[in-house]
């Protein structure tokens, strides 16, 4: 196999032992001989590969295959079934946690001229929801916007982004790429574990940083490879996050901007020149195609979940995730600004109209 074969099909058929065994821990009371049953299956499956390793011969893809499928169900019955080693919290997580409450209090300081503004400026960098008001939280439920709301993988590739442009004038020397690499992977490192480290965020992490050291060493960044990578690496590290409604609708996201939006994108090609890279409607297409992406893979679950559809989602996504990312961008800035003491208001001002101008538009399509 390819080497990108071989990341896949490992990482899929980790990912489905994990998630069988995330099935079988809920019978493991009922039928107590479930885990022998496994073992009965591993040793078979583990001596065909030495065997076929010893003999110099190339081990059967399904035998192959077969052992990472098992892997995977062990470590997730073991890790919900309570035999997993428990992993004390660390001196830099403590670290992050406390800078954490800090963030908040910056913010909550902060003399915005709106009242709810402060509340959701938190909610957007620190996924503290606990100062906004339910109608706030309605309008971003019923125009479908709650994704915006609940911490994810989007914020922390808004912020990976801000962070990039931050470093570029470190300049692209190797010393420098090294320099760039570490402090961008270090800031989203203690970004993730100041905000609680939700499953959601991790695989943002983990994409941001796998992806950054192919780039740093050269290596080719094969979209599908990272992600099943980034899979294959959380469920190691913590197998029961199968679970997770979050670390699900996170993967299906990821899968349709992998598999599905690069095709989409394709529709409507980019024009010669600088007029075509401008081009308001192809921006306007790539916008309704990463939405269209990962609805195509989201939506069956979120259906089957909640039981609902956002009619709106087209509508909702190519207005609130480019006001999304300018109210960042901004409350990045002012939060930074006002922590050294000179923030102008000015800024302040700003970063308030435009938070009022993503609930303004929000409010809006909730009452279509």
């Amino acid at each position: 196999m390819k080497d990108s074969g071989e990341i896949v099909g490992i990482g899929m058929m980790f990912a489905a032992g994990v998630a069988a065994g995330a099935v079988l821990a809920e019978y493991i009371k009922v039928f107590p001989l479930a885990i022998p049953c496994c073992l009965s299956m591993t040793i078979p499956t583990l001596s065909v590969v030495i065997f076929l390793k010893s003999s110099g011969k190339k081990p059967n893809r399904f035998a192959f295959l077969s052992l990472f499928f098992i892997t995977g169900l062990f470590c997730s019955v073991n890790s919900i079934i309570g035999y997993g080693i428990p992993i004390p919290k660390g001196y830099l997580a403590r670290v992050a946690n406390i800078k954490g409450e800090q963030l908040k209090n910056l913010i909550d300081n902060i003399p915005y001229p709106s009242s709810g503004t402060g509340p959701l400026v938190k909610a957007l960098l620190t996924g503290d929801r606990s100062g906004l008001d339910k109608a706030t939280v309605n309008i971003f439920r019923t125009s479908g916007a709650s994704h915006i709301l609940a911490l994810s993988g989007l914020h922390l590739g808004i912020l990976y982004l801000i962070l990039a442009r931050l470093t570029v004038p470190l300049g692209n020397s190797p010393r420098a790429k090294r320099m760039r690499f570490l402090l961008t992977i270090g800031a989203a490192g203690f970004y993730t574990l100041m905000t609680g480290a939700s499953p959601s965020i991790v695989r943002a992490f983990l994409y941001i940083t796998i992806g950054e050291t192919a780039r740093l060493i050269g290596r080719e960044r094969n979209p599908a490879n990272i992600l099943l990578t980034a899979l294959t690496i959380q469920l190691v590290l913590k197998p029961e996050v199968i679970t997770s409604l979050g670390f699900q609708l996170s993967y299906l996201a990821m899968a349709g901007i992998t598999f599905i939006y690069p095709w989409l994108e394709k529709m409507y090609p980019e024009g010669d020149g600088f007029a075509g890279r401008i081009d308001p409607m192809r921006k306007l297409w790539k916008g309704a195609a990463l939405s269209l992406s990962c609805l195509v893979f989201t939506s069956p679950l979120a259906w089957y979940r909640f039981h609902t559809f956002p009619k709106y989602f087209l509508i909702t996504n190519l207005t609130a995730l480019p006001l999304t990312s300018a109210v960042m961008v901004l409350s990045v800035t002012t939060i930074a600004l006002s922590g050294a003491g000179i923030c102008p208001d000015l800024l302040i001002n700003l970063n308030d109209k435009a938070v009022s101008i993503l609930v303004e538009c929000l409010s809006v399509i909730s009452s279509l």
